[in-house]
């Protein structure tokens, strides 16, 4: 069944595609990690999906309805929300005020609702022993928790994550990557990575896309292997 499906998804700006006629399907409770070098579209395929951006053609539909021409917010509030590569919290708020305030917002819940939502999702990200101080002021792996956090606390049913682990050292990736696993019994997760080793650990399905358009999809494994997605990295040469 198809929980979230791009159909022939197409992009352009100005005379630029940046996606063109792309698919794919998203099933319920997988990891599907979407790979592909710097400016091949994974962004932008991202912030379609959102309603940042309006498709010039073809059609993106969450649980069988359309959300294009829908707006961010609504279509957070539908269950589509995204992490940003760089993170950017209300910096003066404190770490558990950014958290209920996408609760507030997201879930569009009541104080007093928000308030244990809130306090569920700061131990779910690890971060109750950092909840009053300012946003701005925790270390950068801290931030990308609490982007996490955020996403969580407007009750997604979808999660977006863009580059989450870009700038952590190898522990911490392993710290994420257990969270994520964690996150995975909740909602359903695409991930842009450019840490192969935990996009490919973590996925249960690969899409590798290139100048906009899928050139491969399948288990890591299977996508790993494939010439067409080693040429896209290191060049027609290696293949």
């Amino acid at each position: 069944m198809a929980f979230l499906e791009c159909r022939g998804v197409t992009k352009r700006f100005g005379a630029l595609e940046a996606i063109r006629n792309f698919s794919f399907v998203l099933r319920p409770g997988e990891i599907l990690g979407l790979i592909g070098p710097n400016g091949s579209g994974k962004t932008t395929l991202f912030n379609l999906i959102t309603g940042l951006y309006t498709p010039d053609a073809g059609e993106i539909l969450f649980k069988e309805k359309s959300i294009v021409h829908i707006p961010p917010h609504e279509i957070c509030r539908l269950g589509i929300a995204k992490t940003s590569q760089i993170t950017m919290p209300f910096g003066t708020m404190s770490v558990y005020e950014n958290i209920l305030v996408a609760a507030l917002y997201g879930q569009n819940l009541g104080m007093a609702q928000a308030h244990v939502a809130a306090e569920r999702i700061l131990a779910v990200v690890g971060l109750h022993e950092r909840r009053d101080e300012p946003a701005g002021k925790i270390p950068a792996p801290l931030r990308r928790r609490l982007e996490l956090g955020r996403v969580l606390a407007t009750g997604a049913e979808v999660l977006l994550l863009d580059e989450v682990m870009a700038g952590l050292t190898p522990a911490e990736i392993e710290q994420a990557l257990m969270l994520l696993k964690l996150l995975s019994t909740q909602a359903t997760i695409i991930m842009v990575e450019h840490v192969m080793q935990a996009v490919m650990g973590i996925s249960d399905r690969v899409l590798v896309i290139h100048h906009g358009e899928k050139i491969a999809e399948g288990t890591p494994i299977e996508v790993a292997g494939k010439p067409e997605v080693i040429e896209a990295y290191l060049g027609k040469r290696y293949t």
